[in-house]
């Protein structure tokens, strides 16, 4: 733990490219935690929970929307850890791809849960 801390305070000192993307990816990952839990409606008997090609929409209920905010979790923090982590084992170059990424799977994850929504 304490080099983490210490890897933290580096990036906050010299890194300020790879902190913006953390704060960027956490404040992204914020919003599609906030837009999938309002978005989970309990009184709903079925919804679309996903997509096949061959099949369509599939329905289920909406405790398998859950994911979403799982999801969102998931990227907001433990993918900063793992790119802080990264920061310390492979440099800034590698740990700026990874958030980048990731901020693309957060809009793609933004992306699937509104077409599941506008489907209903």
């Amino acid at each position: 733990m304490k080099t983490f801390k210490e890897d933290f305070i580096k990036i906050y000192q010299t890194e300020r490219g790879l902190l913006v993307f953390m704060i960027l990816n956490f404040l992204l990952s914020l919003g599609l935690l906030i837009f999938s839990i309002i978005s989970l409606n309990p009184n709903a008997a079925v919804v679309k929970v996903g997509y096949g090609d061959i099949g369509g929409y599939r329905d289920g209920t909406w405790t398998s929307l859950i994911a979403f905010p799982i999801l969102a979790l998931i990227y907001g923090i433990l993918h900063n850890i793992l790119a802080v982590r990264i920061f310390h084992k492979r440099g800034s170059g590698m740990a700026k791809f990874f958030l980048i990424t990731t901020t693309f799977l957060i809009l793609a994850t933004a992306l699937v849960l509104s077409r599941l929504l506008g489907e209903v």
